[in-house]
């Protein structure tokens, strides 16, 4: 974390999700002005509001308002609830953000309250599940599971199955976040199993992504990649204009988790595969993620002088551009200082540190702050400003212990040894000292604990298959024997039509027999057809249509000449017929002689 931004990376995977072009923009305003209802209205400023979040902040702040101003008006409470959950949507895009995701939460809340006080059941869950996310992203894990918790309660009365594949979703997150790692485990493999039942691709994917995650948390790269991969997969399945968009933010993710597996060069040619996709979707704001990650990349390898190359070229010129554009001019500040660092230029550093301070110091969360500050402090230590440096360190560790992350306090107290010994202060050198070894100690812990959760975790997903296999084996089964009673079925009538042929029975009773009879069997056979004809259409449209016509073109003249064949037939030849008597009474005949001759 010390010489990377990746906070500012994180902020815009979520940013560019619903993006659309300029092109889009106008569209839509366009579309909004022919609206006449409020609810069209607010679907279109919905979508409006949220796409310019891509684009343009305070126009998106100004749709989004008038979102809000245009579902009061309605009075329609459903209305209501939508735009204020829409708004904090909106806001949750910059959750690395202080401000916008205290803006989130509070819009999630007023949406809960409407949905509360009008006794909106479901709505009341999705609000839940909502501001649990929002509370993750603080982090504060007590409230988190809190909402989590309440959500899951409400969800649990309803039928619908993709909210209860998001509860289970985020009960993975808050039990990952509390370094619950099996249990939360187990609840993304629950998400997964209900996300697969409906068979909705955006939520498998989903659930494959926070696998990835899940993956990546404990250690185990090429798992983490595995299920990325997969979540990727999922886009060819979605119709969602987006799609395209949403490819070239996974084809960058999936750079990072090569770059954490520390294999660079893929790192690199999957980021540069992920800028030349945003090139072609002619998208400037899509390119940002790839620009950032780049960066990244040349000082995780300790390039410096490669990352300043780059950070000062073209490219880094339109990455500093849109970082100004989006509120985040400090970032271009703090990546100046920590380049300039490492490549020893501490004079220009401490400008860039000074200027990025009071951006990182009142406008980012937690996790930025430690990351800055760390930066700062290394950057004192190394220019012998020894008192500074403490102070930098303490902060680091002050918020760290209080959000838990036990790396960045373990890195603070090694360096606060360190600097108290060269203060002289040796007293307060060794305080530190054993706490840094209390850190590790821990640490280590923890470390043994990820190696346990690696076995869990793969002893947990072999269970997980062999149950998928276990189910897809009982629905085999379970469908074999409904075909051996339909095969059972259709027998017992043909053996029927027949017997009713040898017997007194009228035409039109043969006839309805008979009909029955056909249809059940051919349609078993369309039916046979259907099922095994997958494997060869891949479930294209077309060609199962055109396997159905086809199909249909050979069986249907044949189901009708078979039918109108044996049920002329029999109905020609049952005892109502002169036919049919003579049918019976010679079966009777021989019967009659045969007992004569034995009598004899």
């Amino acid at each position: 974390m010390r010489n990377s931004i990746f906070s500012l990376a994180i902020i815009f995977y979520s940013l560019t999700l619903p993006a659309q072009e300029r092109l889009m923009i106008d569209s839509l305003k366009k579309v909004l002005e022919l609206k006449k209802t409020e609810k069209e209205k607010t679907e279109t400023l919905d979508l409006l509001s949220r796409t310019l979040m891509n684009v343009d902040l305070k126009e998106a702040e100004v749709y989004g308002k008038q979102l809000i101003m245009t579902a009061e008006e309605s009075r329609d409470r459903t209305l209501m609830f939508k735009a204020y959950m829409s708004n904090g949507i909106r806001c949750s895009y910059f959750a690395g953000s202080q401000n916008y995701t205290n803006r989130s939460i509070e819009y999630f809340n007023k949406a809960y309250e409407i949905a509360r006080q009008n006794r909106m059941e479901k709505e009341v869950g999705e609000a839940l599940l909502k501001l649990s996310y929002a509370h993750l992203s603080i982090p504060d894990y007590d409230k988190a599971l809190s909402l989590c918790n309440q959500a899951a309660s409400i969800i649990t009365n309803f039928k619908n199955d993709s909210l209860k594949a998001e509860s289970q979703n985020l009960y993975g997150d808050v039990y990952l976040t509390g370094n619950e790692k099996i249990l939360a485990l187990r609840h993304y493999f629950n998400g997964l199993r209900i996300a697969e039942q409906i068979k909705i691709p955006s939520l498998i994917r989903s659930c494959y992504k926070n696998l990835s995650g899940f993956y990546l948390s404990i250690g185990d790269h090429d798992k983490a990649i595995d299920y990325a991969m997969l979540a990727y997969k999922q886009l060819d399945k979605m119709k969602d204009k987006n799609v395209p968009y949403m490819k070239a933010n996974d084809v960058n993710a999936i750079g990072n988790l090569y770059a954490a597996k520390k294999s660079h060069d893929i790192a690199i040619s999957y980021f540069e595969r992920s800028l030349s996709m945003a090139d072609t979707l002619k998208f400037s704001t899509l390119k940002i993620p790839g620009y950032i990650s780049l960066l990244n990349q040349y000082l995780r390898m300790e390039q410096p002088r490669r990352a300043y190359e780059y950070f000062t070229s073209e490219r880094g010129l339109e990455l500093r551009s849109q970082l100004i554009k989006f509120g985040f001019s400090g970032a271009i500040d703090q990546a100046f200082a920590v380049i300039y660092t490492d490549l020893n230029k501490l004079d220009s550093a401490d400008y860039f540190f000074k200027r990025a301070l009071p951006y990182f110091e009142n406008n980012r969360n937690e996790h930025a702050r430690i990351g800055f500050f760390t930066q700062l402090g290394y950057y004192h230590k190394k220019a012998g400003n020894t008192a500074n440096a403490i102070e930098y360190y303490k902060k680091v560790k002050e918020i760290a212990d209080r959000i838990g992350l036990l790396e960045s306090s373990e890195t603070a107290a090694k360096y606060l040894d360190t600097l108290y010994a060269l203060s002289g202060n040796y007293q307060l050198a060794s305080q530190f000292n054993s706490i840094y070894y209390q850190y590790k100690d821990s640490i280590e812990k923890l470390n043994k604990e990820k190696e346990l959760a690696q076995i869990e975790a793969s002893d947990e997903q072999y269970r997980q298959q062999k149950l998928q296999e276990q189910i897809a084996e009982n629905t085999r089964r379970k469908n074999n024997i409904q075909y051996m009673a339909i095969t059972i079925g259709i027998a017992a009538l043909f053996v029927m039509l027949v017997v009713l042929g040898m017997f007194k029975v009228s035409a039109n009773t043969i006839r309805l027999v008979g009909f029955f009879a056909f249809l059940m069997f051919f349609e078993f056979i369309f039916l046979l057809f259907k099922k095994n004809i997958i494997s060869i259409t891949n479930g294209e449209p077309w060609k199962d249509l055109a396997f159905m016509i086809a199909l249909a073109a050979i069986l249907l003249p044949l189901h009708h000449y078979l039918e109108h064949r044996v049920i002329k037939y029999l109905t020609s030849h049952n005892r109502l017929k002169i036919s049919g008597r003579t049918i019976i009474s010679r079966v009777f005949v021989r019967r009659k002689t045969t007992e004569d001759t034995t009598k004899t």
